[in-house]
């Protein structure tokens, strides 16, 4: 019995404790977006901007009206060198539980663009035209 009460006294403690600490933070984890950095081939920069206009717009707003996203902007960069980014592509997700959401995506996806071969086909058609650099996860952490 005392076993139980000693258990039960270092939940509560623990429970507590945590309680606490998440009090005691100046901010609280906001929406988590998503960054692709994008490189445009010479000359072809406005030929992108156009299957982002097209295709890529279409889906990020069917999503959008899906609530798989908040948001989706396209950002221009100057770079400062060869193999830096001249687009960033930002997807805002509401938390980090909503990139779990991969069924749904995958099936809205294919009733906007078109079965997942075509998908595929598609990204390797816009290869000569730009080069994902990489992307980057990032959370907002909103200030109390």
């Amino acid at each position: 019995m005392k076993k139980i009460a000693i258990g039960a006294l270092a939940l509560i403690l623990a429970i507590g404790s945590g309680a606490a600490s998440a009090q005691g933070r100046a901010y609280k984890e906001g929406p988590v977006t998503d960054i692709s950095y994008i490189r445009t081939k010479d000359g072809h920069f406005e030929e992108y901007m156009r299957f982002l206009d097209g295709p890529y717009k279409a889906l990020m707003e069917a999503q959008k009206k899906a609530g798989l996203i908040t948001d989706y902007r396209v950002l221009s960069a100057e770079p400062k060198g060869p193999g830096e980014a001249d687009l960033l592509l930002l997807v805002t997700y509401p938390n980090m539980a909503a990139l779990d959401r991969v069924e749904e995506a995958i099936a809205l996806a294919e009733k906007v663009s078109g079965p997942m071969e075509k998908q595929e086909q598609a990204a390797v058609n816009r290869g000569p035209i730009r080069e994902v650099l990489g992307s980057q996860l990032v959370r907002e952490l909103v200030l109390k």
